[in-house]
């Protein structure tokens, strides 16, 4: 079946998620090796054959309208399983050398996975990585498929896999500069939090797991005021003043520098600490490139 006339391309699409991911067009641009001005002409173009208005474009940066951001959404899937083409379309071509097939959760995949490969890369100049990404329940299910090492979010390991902690982090609290949150004086309380509809990522998500589990310790938590399948969606609408949103601090540090988003302190700083894992299968423990990625993200 041929594709709906209209369909966006997706050089265009990811540098509406570079946008979203950034908060400035210029980095985005930069990102992407294009000029500014080309870059705000390819994403106007794209705005005139969706008809929408993607952006709210403005002195101290860009970020997605609620439009944008659902199209920020329905994106990176589509994205991801063009990187995934073409990553198998390069396996295909790299037959005969080293090969390591990785799946790790979004937040490990982007502020984690490009250190570790260039040092495996160092060490192992031969070994060809395949990465793909998920939220931690399907990366899980692509280590059980054969996956030989996955990297997940989460206080425990997924049923049927083994496991090693790599390290972790911390999710912070959220909202827009103008929320009432952003300017109270004393420290947002669990209680409070768990009774607040939040943005939230969708079920199986490593993030969404590591607080509902604390959250429900007060309570069960109401529904979430939206469910986006990326990061970068639910920034965007939290920038917006739609609700609050926990997020990891590793993906909010550029808005939070650039104060398109606000953290509320917690009167238990450390209650959203989470830790990362890497997983794999009971009957094949990592060996050979495995087996170095392992030990590099355990930091040895």
């Amino acid at each position: 079946m041929p594709l709906p006339p209209g369909t966006p391309e997706l050089e265009v699409l990811d540098l509406l998620v570079s946008v979203a991911e950034t908060g400035s067009l210029g980095e985005a641009a930069r990102r992407h090796g294009i000029s500014q001005p080309a870059a705000s002409m390819r994403l106007s173009a794209l705005e005139r054959r969706l008809r929408l208005v993607l952006l709210e474009r403005g002195p101290t940066g860009s970020r997605p309208t609620t439009a944008g951001a659902a199209v920020v959404e329905w994106a990176m899937p589509v994205l991801a399983a063009a990187r995934a083409l073409v990553g198998g379309v390069s396996a295909l071509h790299a037959e005969g050398e080293s090969r390591l097939r990785v799946a790790a959760s979004r937040t490990i995949a982007d502020h984690r996975i490009p250190g570790w490969l260039i040092a495996l890369r160092a060490r192992e100049p031969e070994t060809r990585v395949a990465l793909e990404v998920g939220n931690s329940e399907q990366v899980a299910e692509l280590v059980r498929q054969g996956a030989g090492l996955g990297f997940v979010e989460g206080p425990h390991a997924p049923t049927g896999l083994h496991s090693r902690v790599v390290g972790g982090d911390d999710l912070v609290v959220v909202v827009a500069p103008g929320h009432p949150w952003a300017r109270r004086r004393r420290p947002l309380s669990l209680r409070e939090l768990a009774a607040t509809p939040l943005l939230t990522r969708e079920p199986g998500s490593g993030t969404r797991e590591a607080l509902w589990r604390v959250l429900g310790r007060h309570g069960e938590p109401p529904a979430p005021a939206a469910e986006l399948g990326s990061a970068a969606a639910i920034k965007a609408a939290s920038a917006a003043g739609l609700a609050p949103a926990v997020l990891s601090r590793l993906v909010v540090g550029d808005e939070l520098a650039g104060r398109r988003l606000a953290a509320v302190p917690l009167d238990e700083p450390t209650a959203l600490r989470r830790r990362f894992r890497a997983v794999w299968r009971r009957e094949e423990p990592p060996a050979g490139a495995a087996a170095t990625l392992l030990n590099i993200a355990r930091g040895r």
